[in-house]
């Protein structure tokens, strides 16, 4: 019936991450959910809209929040690769408004050749610049993301940015490595 549909809006968000290793490769992506200790979950990937007032908790308060076969909410990123020693990672790039009515950003960034850090910094970029064309700041897209994270933050628009990211070399006999990191949104 029209009107009836209650709005799912959530109101918590944790961050978490894996590694899994397997000769398997949808084995080595349970694995990794499993490392990320939400294998127990029915996982919808979503896009990246961070919801106003959405309170980040810790991973380990956000865990005991879920029950097995849980429909879970999440934003993912996610690589792999059975190539020995080719480094893949995943990473989720968060970006927060100021004002606490606004929406933010996460982003999913999952590269092939990229150090942790390399990563979380495009991860981070992503998310802030999207937030940056959604409040109206200008900016030059070449400039270094340190100069661009800078001048976000002293609009005073964006209070802050962040990433969890989650690399690994490729396992050296060939059995398929998979990295997660997601955003777990909540009720």
């Amino acid at each position: 019936m029209e009107g009836d549909t209650e709005l799912y809006v959530p109101s918590k968000i944790f961050f978490t991450k894996g590694v899994g290793r397997h000769k398997d490769y949808l084995q080595s992506f349970e694995l990794a959910l499993r490392d990320a200790k939400i294998e127990k979950c029915n996982i919808v990937a979503v896009s990246s809209i961070l919801p106003p007032r959405c309170k980040r908790i810790s991973t380990d308060e956000g865990l005991k929040l879920l029950q097995p076969g849980q429909i879970t909410f999440c934003v993912l990123a996610r690589n792999a690769t059975c190539e020995p020693n080719r480094l893949i990672a995943a990473s989720i790039g968060v970006a927060t408004p100021a004002e606490v009515e606004m929406y933010g950003y996460l982003s999913e960034h999952h590269p092939f050749g990229e150090t942790d850090e390399k990563a979380g910094e495009y991860a981070e970029d992503l998310a802030a610049t999207m937030l940056a064309t959604t409040l109206g700041l200008e900016f030059d897209p070449n400039t270094a993301w340190d100069e661009r994270e800078k001048l976000y933050k002293m609009s005073g628009k964006i209070v802050r940015t962040f990433n969890v990211t989650q690399s690994a070399q490729g396992d050296k006999n060939g059995l398929w490595t998979t990295v997660v990191s997601t955003a777990v949104l909540l009720p």
